[in-house]
Formats: structure tokens, C-alpha cells, sequence
């Protein structure tokens, strides 16, 4: 740990820019520009930097102390964490959901329920794939079959074995699969010493909640009912194989324990209010833990019964009861995800600016989710299946044939794909000739005076700014692809009816069945590939720099977030680093200094959680300078009840409206916060909110400066420290700081 005491040539009474990184995950030294830095505080996931004294440049504009904030490792510092954040990619994005309630739902408490529910199904449906692969596909089918087990050392060990013998040694396979995700959880995401927020909230705004809180003792309760459902699904899959065949009291006990198991579980989740209790509650934590200890104890009685429970088993060529639990859960999954969507759409947002689908963030999210979550469960049954099959043979002949549900979740998660691209080609061709229409417009007003040797240039700025608007796109295409992916999950019902895919279209839409049975072999494929570029964008994205720019922001606007809806979800590190901030910039003002908060892309999410949490007594002394920020177009869209406009103003309101805001027209992540400013448009916003925003021309210029042999680059959402506006505003709001001190001094 560095020292906590600011070193450097910061005299009291000074000014200090902090400037807080975005999701580049840059280098101190690119931050601050300067190449020789050093550390005054916090740690290597997490720390404040500052220029060397004694080197030239030592200082900022008009002899401002730099200082900048690294925390690009937090939400994925090593490669090993950033392919967690691929493999847990579903939990995370259902947690988001959470988090995604509408400004004014019909009802908080049934948002919260729903989303906590299918964050239930997820962990369930994560312990049916592994149950599948090795209770059905290997314990029972392969382990059954001498022409499965020939040549194959790893499992002929225990073939010819009794049945329950098999399947209750194969058990341990989800158990130790059940173990990895709650130790995962368990693992604490950060270690530090947290900023104590004072007694009383100091903003009635929701944004200020984030990292305010302590989250451990929620994530505790919701850790214990995910691992006691966890463990009752397995109790469930294999209680539903032995009953089929045979029935005892002891099958009764241990049907009634794990139903009550399960039924708790959704009890808690659902009616108890004492689950979001922040600080430790003593009976409540061991209630909680009593329950998982109580489902850990019922999985054991289950799986010695399997073991030696004389009774003779079925014979089939599938894990009985297995394929029926998980398509009802399917469709389970579907009309809780409808219900949510009634929910949200009931109320519409409570009356939010701009697009009519705000506040559809969290169906469309928690589709998303449960839509990879089975398309990732299939096909690892898929891969295994298709990995024990020898013959080649069709699925109605081949005996290691994954469930049915499986088949048609991957043939429609295939269509939801194929469709939505569809969709999304044919939108981005419509409108097309709009957004080059308007871009053309900007690129007029920007470059009047071009000559006509800068055509091929100015083409190249248009059609940059036609990409960036792009992004308002994804909101509707991203409705219709949860839709999509819904429907998909609707179609697993079919399995219920011993329904195939191929012999249904064949049937009704005379399709031919190979071609169907191709489209789901292709879908497996699709699936694979996304897994495979998953990893490798998450590889790339903790090795490369200008990659994480662009892919980096789904990780860390999903680990932006608390752990409220799924335990397993990626730690939250804006738990560590809000807190972080605001005991840094406290300290900075009680050692009476002016502090410009500066942040880029993400980092002004962190600074403007930071300023709600902020007493007014260090707000005073505070500025801030935000670029490239996508708290007015993402945020305030996708987060309605947190980043909405009221909290927006508050800001402004908390730092005095000392508050600029700096974007661009080719930037696809950020843009204004109140008002664009474009030349030709006229604005209708009055009062201090009008002033925040400045928009930069970008690129500078279209031809190449007399010292320069190539045109200026264009930026996009590239920081601009290094610009001359970002010195201007950096120079105008240490002048306000410095004056209103003189004033009040």
C-alpha cells in the first residue's frame, strides 16, 4: 500500500485535477501525460498517481497539481478475471437487469422479485447442464452402453457397475461444480478500508447508493439461497430418476425436504424484506446459512440413497424426468420474463424523456441473459453428446442424443440470431441514408471552407459520424432480439410432446428434416463461436488497449453495478472505487485544496456517484470536467430511476454548476448531457444546465496543418487531454474554483 499523504509540489491552498480513466484502462502516465509518475495512494488494482517532481512538465495547466485515478484493474485487472467475466457472462447481465427498474415502477417490490427469481433459474439451470453431462449423458447412457465405454479408460471404471452406484459417484461432478461458483462468490472482491458515509444520505437521489453501501451481507443471503437451490435441483433431478421406478417413505421424507428447500429459497427471494438489510443481522445471516447447511445435509441423505437403494432402476435411453425439468424450466423462464416485461411496460417509465422504449432495459437484459445461459447449457450437452457419439447416426438413432429441450433451445436461439441480423441489416440500410444525411449536415457547418483536395477526407468524417449515431439503433434492435430469444424459449415446450424440429416443419411447413437438422447443427456451431469470441474479446481486451475501449465497456458497465439480484455475478468494483474517490477528494479538500474532478467515458459514472455521496461542505470546493460521457446517452436510457434527469441536475447543482461537459458527433459511447449545441439546431434549455455542455469539432481540421504532412486524426471517443478546449475548460473552471474561494474567503 502507498502512502495515503500526497507528496509532490502541491502547496496548500492549491488546486488538484484528478482525472478518473474511462474503460481504456490506460496507464497513469497516459492519464496524466507525463512519463515519469509515481504513487501516493491506494494499490496495484487501484491507485492515485502523480507526475515526479523535479521533471519538467511536472504540473498542469496555469500550475495545477495532476493526479490521476487507476482503477482499470478492478473490474478486470488479470486474465484469469476477465475470463470470468466471460464464463459468468449470464449472472451478470441478470444482475444489471436488477438495476435497470423504471423510474416510477407500478411496483419496486415485484421488479425485484421477478429479477431475483430468473437470477434463481440461471443457478439452476447452470446445475441441470452439468447434471446433464454427467448424470444423463455419462452416467446413464454411456456408462450403460460396452460400445460407449471400448477404448475409453476414464470411464470404463465404473461401467457394468449398479446403476445408483453410477449415478451417485457421477453426482460429485455437480456437487464440485456447485462448490466452484459459491467459492467464486465467496471470494472477497476488493480489500480496502471503505469511506464511512455519514448517518444521513446527503443526496435522495438513487445514483448515490452505489458503492454507499456495504453489499457483502446481502451477497451472503443470496449466496446461501442460490447454493441451497443449487443443491436442491440436483436432490430434484436425481429423486425424479429413482421415483420413476420406485417409491418409499424415505422417498417421500427426502421429496418433501427438497421441495421445502426450493420452496424457501423463493420465499426469501420474493416476501422477506429482511434479505436487503445492509448491515449484519445476526439471525437473519444464520437463518440463511442454516438453510444452505440444511440443503448441503439433504443432498448427502439423497445421493447414499441412490447409492444403496436396493430397488431396480428403469430402462431407458435417457436419465428419467431429467428432459421434462429442464423444459418446464425453459418455460419458466419465458413467463417470468413476460411477467417482468408487463411490469415495466405497465408503467412506461414513469414519464422519462426521450425514446418510448426507455425503461425496457431490464426484460431485454434478463432475456439476454437467459437466452446465453441456455444457449451455453445446450450446447455444452451438445458438445459432450456429440463427443461420446461414434456412429455418426441420426439423433433418433444415436443413444447419447442430448434432451429434446436442448435441441430446440439451440435451434432457437439459431433463429433468433439469424433473424436479428436480419433485422439488424435491413435497419441500418433504412436508415442509412439518414444518419449520412445528418452527418453530411454537421460535417457542412463544421468544414465550410474545405477545399475541394479534402472530399475523400470529409467522406471519412461523414461516415464516421453516420456510425456513431448508430448506437441510438441498438435499442429498438436489441427489443426485438429479446422478443426473438423469448420466443425460443416458448419452443422448448415442444419437447414436453416428444416433438423434433425436423419432423414438425417437415409436418406443417414442408420444410425437408434434413434441412432443419442442419439449421441446428449450424446453431451449435454459432453458439460455439459467440463462446470462442467471447473469450478472445476478453483476452483482447485485457491485452490491448484500443480493444477494451470499445468491447471493455460491457464489462465495466456490468461490474459498475452491486451484486443485488445474482451472488455469482463478477464482484462490483465500484464498491471500492466510489468509496475511494469520495475519501480522496474529501481529504484533498480538508487539506484546503480546490480539487477539478476530470473524467473520461466511465469515469464520469464513478465521479458523478461520487459527487451525490459528497457532503456539501466539500462539494464547494469541488469542479468537474466530464468527456466523452455516456451519462446522457446510455445511462439515463438504460439506468432511468439512477441517472435520470433530476440526479443529473443535482450534480450540477451539488458542484455549484461548475460542471463542463465535452463531446463529439463521431463518438458512439458518449455525447451531451443537457444540450447538444450543434450549429443550426436551436435550443430550447435555459438556466445553468444550458452551459454544460460544449461540443468539440471533430476532426480539428480536414487538411493537414502547415507544420504536418497528414490531416488531424479522427478522435471518436478518444480522451482529450491533450486538446486545446480540454485546457481552456480545465483553465475556466480552476478560475471559477479559485474565485468563488476569494469570494467566500
Amino acid at each position: 500500500m502507498a502512502n495515503a499523504t500526497p507528496t509532490g509540489p502541491t502547496t496548500s491552498g492549491g488546486i488538484v485535477e484528478l482525472r478518473v480513466h474511462g474503460v481504456s484502462g490506460a496507464g497513469a502516465d497516459q492519464v496524466l501525460d507525463r512519463p515519469h509518475v509515481h504513487q501516493v495512494a491506494g494499490d496495484r488494482s487501484g491507485g492515485f498517481y502523480r507526475p515526479r517532481p523535479g521533471y519538467p512538465d511536472s504540473t498542469g495547466t496555469d500550475g495545477v497539481t495532476l493526479e490521476a485515478y487507476r482503477w482499470g484493474d478492478l473490474p478486470s485487472g488479470t486474465a484469469v478475471r476477465t475470463l470470468s467475466l466471460v464464463f459468468l457472462l449470464p449472472f451478470m447481465l441478470c444482475n444489471v437487469a436488477l438495476w435497470m427498474v423504471p423510474a416510477n415502477p407500478a411496483s419496486t417490490r415485484g421488479f425485484m422479485a421477478l429479477c431475483r427469481v430468473l437470477a434463481l433459474t440461471l443457478t439452476m439451470l447452470y446445475v441441470l447442464s452439468i447434471v446433464g453431462v454427467a448424470l444423463d449423458l455419462i452416467a446413464w447412457r454411456c456408462m450403460g452402453a460396452p460400445s460407449c465405454l471400448a477404448g475409453r479408460s476414464w470411464l470404463s471404471w465404473l461401467g457394468g457397475r449398479p446403476t445408483g452406484l453410477r449415478l451417485g459417484v457421477l453426482a460429485l461432478v455437480p456437487v464440485a461444480a456447485i462448490g466452484l461458483v459459491w467459492w467464486l462468490g465467496a471470494r472477497p472482491g476488493h480489500s480496502f478500508d471503505a469511506f464511512r458515509t455519514p448517518s444521513t444520505p446527503t443526496s435522495k437521489h438513487q445514483l448515490s447508493a452505489v458503492g454507499q453501501w456495504d453489499g457483502e451481507p446481502l451477497v451472503g443471503r443470496l449466496r446461501s439461497a442460490h447454493v441451497a437451490a443449487a443443491f436442491a435441483t440436483l436432490d430434484g433431478s436425481l429423486l425424479a430418476a429413482r421415483a420413476s421406478q420406485h417409491r418409499s417413505w424415505v422417498m417421500v421424507i427426502l421429496l418433501a425436504a427438497t421441495g421445502a428447500v426450493l420452496l424457501t429459497c423463493l420465499v426469501l427471494l420474493t416476501v422477506v424484506p429482511s434479505i436487503d438489510r445492509t448491515d449484519p443481522a445476526p439471525r437473519v445471516d444464520a437463518f440463511f446459512r442454516g438453510l444452505r447447511t440444511i440443503a448441503c445435509g439433504v443432498t448427502v441423505l439423497v445421493i447414499v440413497h441412490v447409492v444403496i437403494s436396493p430397488a431396480p432402476w428403469p430402462q431407458g435411453r435417457a436419465l428419467p424426468g431429467y428432459g421434462a425439468m429442464v423444459a418446464w424450466l425453459f418455460v419458466s423462464q419465458m413467463w417470468l420474463v413476460t411477467a417482468l416485461a408487463a411490469l415495466v411496460i405497465w408503467r412506461r417509465g414513469g414519464g422519462q424523456r426521450g425514446a418510448p422504449l426507455r425503461a425496457l432495459g431490464a426484460p431485454v437484459f434478463v432475456t439476454i441473459a437467459a437466452g446465453l445461459a441456455v444457449a451455453f447449457s445446450a450446447e455444452l450437452v451438445y458438445r459432450v453428446a456429440d463427443l461420446l457419439d461414434r456412429e455418426g447416426t441420426t439423433a433418433d438413432d444415436l443413444e447419447t442424443s442430448p434432451p429434446l429441450p436442448y435441441t430446440w433451445a439451440i435451434f432457437g436461439f439459431f433463429m433468433a440470431v439469424m433473424t436479428a441480423l436480419l433485422v439488424a441489416a435491413a435497419v441500418t440500410r433504412l436508415t442509412r441514408r439518414g444518419r449520412r444525411r445528418a452527418a453530411q449536415a454537421i460535417v457542412a457547418a463544421d468544414f465550410p471552407h474545405a477545399p475541394a483536395s479534402a472530399a475523400d477526407r470529409l467522406r471519412r468524417v461523414e461516415r464516421a459520424i453516420a456510425r456513431a449515431r448508430f448506437t441510438e439503433q441498438l435499442e429498438p434492435l436489441s427489443v426485438v432480439y429479446a422478443g426473438l430469444a423469448a420466443l425460443g424459449l416458448s419452443t422448448s415446450v415442444l419437447g414436453l410432446l416428444q416433438l423434433m424440429p425436423g419432423e414438425l416443419a417437415q409436418r406443417y411447413v414442408e420444410v425437408p428434416e434434413g434441412m432443419v437438422n442442419f439449421l441446428i447443427g449450424s446453431g451449435s456451431y454459432v453458439i460455439a463461436a459467440v463462446l470462442l469470441g467471447l473469450v478472445v474479446g476478453g483476452l483482447f481486451a485485457y491485452r490491448t488497449a484500443g480493444f477494451r475501449r470499445y468491447v471493455g465497456v460491457l464489462w465495466d458497465l456490468g461490474t459498475f453495478w452491486p451484486r443485488a439480484a445474482h451472488p455469482f455475478a463478477p464482484p462490483c468494483y465500484a464498491e471500492r472505487a466510489v468509496p475511494e474517490l469520495a475519501k480522496r477528494i474529501s481529504y484533498l479538500v480538508e487539506e484546503g485544496h480546490g480539487v477539478l474532478l476530470a473524467g473520461h467515458s466511465h469515469g464520469s459514472v464513478l465521479l458523478a456517484a461520487t459527487v451525490l455521496q459528497l457532503p456539501t461542505r466539500i462539494t464547494d470546493r469541488v469542479a468537474l470536467l466530464t468527456y466523452g460521457s455516456p451519462l446522457g446517452r446510455l445511462y439515463s436510457r438504460l439506468f432511468p430511476a439512477y441517472a435520470d434527469e433530476p440526479a443529473l441536475r443535482e450534480i450540477g447543482e451539488r458542484v455549484g454548476w461548475r460542471w463542463i461537459n465535452l463531446w463529439r458527433d463521431t463518438d458512439p459511447i458518449g455525447g451531451w448531457i443537457f444540450a447538444s449545441h450543434r450549429p443550426g439546431e436551436g435550443e430550447t434549455l435555459t438556466g445553468p444546465a444550458a452551459l454544460v455542455d460544449r461540443r468539440l469539432v471533430d476532426p480539428e481540421d480536414v487538411v493537414p496543418a502547415p507544420s504536418d504532412s497528414v490531416p488531424p486524426p479522427i478522435l471518436g471517443h478518444w480522451p482529450c487531454e491533450s486538446q486545446d478546449e480540454f485546457t481552456e475548460s480545465v483553465r475556466e473552471l480552476t478560475g471559477r474554483l479559485l474565485a468563488e474561494r476569494r469570494t467566500t474567503g
